[in-house]
């Protein structure tokens, strides 16, 4: 869970997710959470005689709300993998625009099986059964041979990325697929597993979801030699090493900006011994 934001963002995301319950309508029994930056406001809700459910506020600004842009659209274009993946399906959205912000909350079934990590990087190892992995694989496959117009990774900031954050020159991406595009644990439940957190699903290169993956758990060996065992496939080869290659370059980006701090050395070392 993310610190809170400022005081006055705060205090407009919090009435704002007390107005979508009230619209919805369900109740706000437990404690919101923050996420990054304080741009998403989360609770379990309850709703149709105490069903659970999971209620989330986005906010970004309306000119790009009124563009349709990706985060604002990714939970209900998402909404095309119910029923085919392991996902929360989603039950109703209610948007409102205040002070040059989009508001958008929406309601999911609320996932009870807890999340395989806390925060994106793992610091432990984690215990996952064979079943687990298979059921993941399963659904990858599925998202990846899914059809979309939307852009999760774009061979632009690849050129521009690439070269200054790792040293290597910028791969020129010939195989494109549909991707989660945030395969991190936090995001994955440890039971079956179920897949959270649509917003940023997309076209990305080959491979981009397992490497996502195992760049987060580089700080657990057990756990990331698991990974890459079971996407030997995507990992491998020349797609696996571009694949790779690009996420150590985003993941060095956010580490400039403060984020994933931690993985700046395992992912230095990591494309050193990359061919």
């Amino acid at each position: 869970m993310s610190s809170p934001p400022d005081r006055a963002v705060a205090e407009r995301m919090n009435r704002a997710l007390s107005d979508a319950a009230r619209h919805l309508p369900v109740c706000l029994p437990g404690t919101p959470r923050w996420g990054v930056d304080g741009r998403t406001l989360s609770s379990r809700v309850e709703h149709r005689g105490a069903t659970p459910g999971w209620l989330r506020l986005l906010a970004l600004p309306q000119v790009k709300a009124d563009s349709g842009d990706r985060l604002w659209e990714g939970a209900v274009d998402a909404a095309r993998f119910d029923g085919k993946v392991t996902k929360p399906r989603l039950l109703a959205v209610h948007d409102a625009f205040r002070e040059g912000m989009g508001l958008r909350a929406e309601l999911s079934e609320y996932v009870a099986e807890p999340a395989c990590s806390p925060t994106p990087v793992v610091y432990r190892e984690l215990e996952l059964t064979d079943m687990w992995w298979t059921s993941l694989r399963r659904d990858l496959d599925t998202i990846a041979a899914t059809a979309t117009d939307r852009q999760a990774v774009r061979q632009e900031w690849i050129d521009c990325a690439v070269p200054r954050y790792t040293g290597r020159p910028a791969p020129q991406v010939t195989s494109w697929t549909c991707a989660h595009a945030d395969l991190h644990p936090a995001n994955l439940t440890t039971g079956t597993p179920v897949i959270l957190d649509w917003e940023a699903h997309g076209m990305a290169l080959a491979g981009y979801d397992a490497a996502v993956l195992w760049a987060h758990c580089l700080l657990a060996p057990v756990t990331v030699d698991r990974v890459r065992r079971e996407f030997a496939d995507l990992l491998g080869g020349e797609a696996g090493r571009v694949a790779q290659l690009v996420v150590a370059a985003e993941l060095l980006q956010c580490a400039e900006r403060g984020h994933y701090t931690d993985l700046v050395a395992p992912l230095r070392d990591a494309v050193q011994s990359l061919p």
